[in-house]
């Protein structure tokens, strides 16, 4: 099951590159384009961020709700990533901090 996600992502990824790289070719054959290539590579963004919305909707789908039963199957079980262990471990430092901190210092 793991993989068909994998899949799903990968697909999704490669029709995303194809919608950006396929206008982009096809503009910069255009003598205008050639002059300004940023140019091409904003309005290839915004067609392929079009065709992606119009058409990659399913692989999309895919790919978000392999990574919602991810994280529900991370949540019914009590996992933790590695991200969130982390981020514990970097909270009780700064609590053991603050708690270190002398509290006369204040005083004079």
């Amino acid at each position: 099951m793991g993989s068909m996600r994998a899949r799903s992502a990968l697909v999704y990824t490669v029709l995303r590159l194809l919608a950006f790289l396929v206008p982009l070719a096809v503009l910069l054959f255009f003598p205008v384009f050639q002059e300004v290539p940023w140019l091409a590579a904003i309005f290839a963004a915004l067609i392929g961020l079009s065709l992606s919305l119009l058409f990659l909707r399913r692989p999309l789908d895919d790919v978000t709700g392999g990574l919602a039963a991810r994280r529900a199957e991370r949540t019914a079980t009590g996992r933790r990533s590695g991200a969130e262990t982390d981020a514990d471990a970097e909270d009780a430092v700064v609590d053991a901090t603050r708690r270190d901190e002398t509290p006369g210092a204040d005083a004079r």
